[in-house]
């Protein structure tokens, strides 16, 4: 009876699936990827990655245990050697799985197992593309640059120019005003002393009246 046996014996015996993972183990390691059903493949997966992370420990005992399990000393090179260097900084999660679709005949779901860090393509495309913060203008870049330099220079010109053009603007307006407000000051007097004559014009004509009435009077 297989009470609480949950892995997945793939309907062969001990012996056979053993071999036949160490068998696919071997032959991962070789060409870094391989096409097979994905029920042998999630097996495959919880029987490498464990040998992978005790290859990072290069020690005489952890090759005696993955040969143990790989039986093969070629196998265990690449392990220990390149494997290692390429996946060693990665804390786990060494395969990836690629569902592939159904196989015909017997509609098994297929899949492709690989190492993660032998993938360049996909590799690339998790790497984020940085953007440059600079817009590019339709211009030329030397053109764009001599000319931006060019307005810049002839605002700083009209800057200068237009005070000196106001402090002339202001010199012929001043100048006129002084000269209304002088004459303006000069007026003044007069009409001053017109109305002073006009206000004293009915007071001399009111006396010579009077005289010639007493005249009368002294006459009769």
């Amino acid at each position: 009876m297989r009470h609480g046996k949950k892995f997945n014996h793939l309907g062969r015996t001990a012996s056979h699936r053993k071999a036949m993972l160490s068998n696919m183990a071997k032959s991962l390691l070789e060409h870094k990827r391989i096409s097979t059903t994905l029920a042998k493949a999630k097996e495959l997966r919880k029987y490498i990655e464990p040998l992978i992370t005790k290859a990072k420990e290069d020690t005489t005992h952890n090759r005696r245990i993955a040969f143990g399990y790989l039986k093969n000393k070629e196998a265990i090179k690449l392990l220990f050697g390149e494997v290692v260097e390429k996946v060693g900084n990665r804390p786990g999660g060494y395969t990836r799985i690629i569902k592939t679709g159904f196989r015909l005949g017997d509609n098994a779901e297929m899949c492709i197992i690989e190492l993660v860090d032998y993938n360049e393509l996909l590799l690339k495309d998790d790497q984020p593309t940085k953007k440059s913060g600079r817009r590019r203008s339709r211009r030329g870049s030397g053109k764009s640059s001599d000319t931006s330099d060019v307005p810049v220079a002839e605002e700083v010109k009209e800057e200068e120019e237009t005070p000196k053009a106001k402090k002339k603007a202001k010199g012929p307006a001043a100048e006129e005003k002084s000269e209304d407000v002088t004459d303006s000051a000069t007026d003044t007097p007069e009409a001053a002393t017109d109305e002073g004559a006009d206000k004293d014009a009915p007071d001399a004509a009111a006396d010579k009246d009077a005289d010639k009435k007493d005249d009368d009077k002294k006459s009769e």
